[in-house]
């Protein structure tokens, strides 16, 4: 499907993953989104605690122009045409009875749960496209975001359209992209 090649043992579903920009702005049903989101649930986290929190608006809905405004405006331009806009948020803190502790690894499994979202949304049929183009500093306090929770990232979710309903400069960035070498990205032992 994507031209992409992997060993033959990578799962298809992680190889035929990609980013579009191109979205049709069809309405998701619910239902959907909630299994998307509960899969993202599944997601190991250390102590298992599970810091994310998704903030989501679905296209058109009274908090559409809220999270949509967040984007710098690059990503607003064609983020406005997908089905859900998501923005992931983790907590820094470790919470329990006996008082507060630093997590330090709350946005590592803030992404853990954010590919589990991806790959649901795949196997779903929709496509998911992660973004860190945000107004980081204003999109906080916009969102109400704690001062001890990070904001990670953002991510839509939506059917893909036809490359041509982006502008011409983007038409050619859509397609799938490559990955490095796994020798690239492995080192036995220290890293240098």
């Amino acid at each position: 499907m994507t031209g992409r090649t992997a060993h033959p043992k990578v799962e298809k579903l992680i190889v035929d993953r990609w980013s579009p920009r191109a979205f049709d702005g069809s309405e998701m049903p619910q239902e959907d989104l909630d299994v998307i989101f509960e899969a993202a649930g599944w997601a190991p986290s250390a102590y298992n605690v599970q810091p994310w929190t998704f903030l989501y608006a679905r296209r058109g809905d009274a908090n559409w122009d809220l999270l949509l405004s967040q984007l710098i405006d690059f990503n607003q331009s064609w983020a406005k045409d997908a089905s859900v806009l998501v923005f992931v948020v983790s907590d820094s803190q470790m919470r329990s009875e006996k008082g507060n502790s630093d997590n330090h690894s709350h946005s590592f499994d803030a992404g853990a749960a954010w590919a589990l979202a991806a790959l649901q949304a795949q196997a779903m049929g929709y496509h998911t496209h992660g973004m860190t183009g945000i107004k980081f500093g204003e999109a906080e306090k916009a969102l109400g975001i704690p001062d001890d929770h990070r904001l990670e990232a953002a991510f839509v979710i939506g059917k893909q359209a036809a490359k041509e309903t982006l502008p011409d400069f983007l038409q050619e960035r859509e397609i799938p992209s490559s990955r490095k070498p796994v020798a690239e990205i492995v080192k036995a032992g220290k890293f240098a």
